[in-house]
């Protein structure tokens, strides 16, 4: 029995130092891994400069094994460290760390995966748990369930934006066709709607007669109007939820790995578990 109260003791003690960043100790456990993830990053943008490259190859190689193990190592201990493991498996940060861990060893059979080690740069956003910025964490809670509520009335949008540019795109390709100026299908001219909408202007295609220069000057007009649309949408869900109470902490279930438990909580909303003797 004392050895089975021991082996509980040491996993809380270890998913507390690598779940939560509450304490010195995890804090300090989180801070090295982004520097870790950070020097991981520049690795990669060095290894794909020819000169540095190919002059330092060995160095490189190396040292990204290195990485690649202290990464192994990180993930298995958030694995056995959580009473359901599945729970971190298959969660965001559970596929992100896999992903950005399992490239070198496929490098070993498929020669050119190397460069996929630049997903480890998703991994810098526990950047906002780590150095437990409560500001950050209650703002990124608040900017996601925003995203959520009002992902019915950006679609709705999308959906009018691409019709609109498949109308003025084809206006636009019967009004130009004839003048030789690049809109020589009805395709191209809906590429060309896309881009003016967007207010991006490749320039690579443009209208000669002075209609068509009109009605361009008319979308451009329009697409400065079009493209403040989402963000009131978004910006108006974040403020129905302002007022409502976010957690400003890093408290996460040792059962189910789920997070944004309320400050005073003394149990996991979403399993029930004790969160405060794990």
């Amino acid at each position: 029995m004392t050895k089975i109260n021991k082996q509980i003791k040491w996993k809380e003690k270890l998913h507390e130092i690598i779940y939560e960043a509450d304490t010195r100790a995890g804090k300090l456990f989180d801070i090295i891994l982004l520097l870790v993830i950070f020097l991981s990053i520049i690795l990669v943008m060095l290894e794909s400069i020819e000169d540095i490259g190919s002059q330092y190859a060995n160095i490189l190689d190396i040292s990204e094994w290195l990485i690649t193990i202290l990464f192994s190592i990180e993930y298995i201990a958030r694995v056995i460290s959580i009473k359901n493991p599945k729970s971190y498996i298959f969660s965001y940060y559970g596929i992100i760390d896999l992903l950005s861990t399992i490239p070198k060893y496929i490098s070993l059979f498929i020669i050119g995966t190397n460069s996929l080690l630049a997903l480890r740069a998703l991994r810098l956003l526990r950047v906002f748990r780590i150095l437990k910025l409560a500001r950050f964490i209650g703002e990124s809670a608040n900017f996601g369930k925003a995203l959520k509520r009002s992902r019915a009335k950006i679609a709705v949008f999308i959906t009018f934006v691409m019709v609109l540019c498949i109308i003025l795109g084809t206006i636009m390709y019967l009004v130009e066709n004839e003048h030789d100026s690049g809109f020589s299908s009805i395709p191209k001219s809906v590429y060309w709607a896309i881009v003016t909408l967007t207010t991006v202007g490749y320039g690579d295609i443009a209208p000669i007669s002075s209609l068509g220069q009109f009605i361009a000057s008319l979308i451009m007009i329009l697409g400065y109007g079009i493209i403040a649309i989402p963000t009131g949408i978004v910006s108006s869900e974040m403020t129905k939820n302002e007022k409502k109470l976010i957690p400003n902490n890093t408290q996460n279930c040792t059962n189910c790995s789920e997070d944004y438990h309320q400050d005073n909580a003394k149990f996991c909303h979403k399993c029930g578990n004790n969160i405060e003797n794990g």
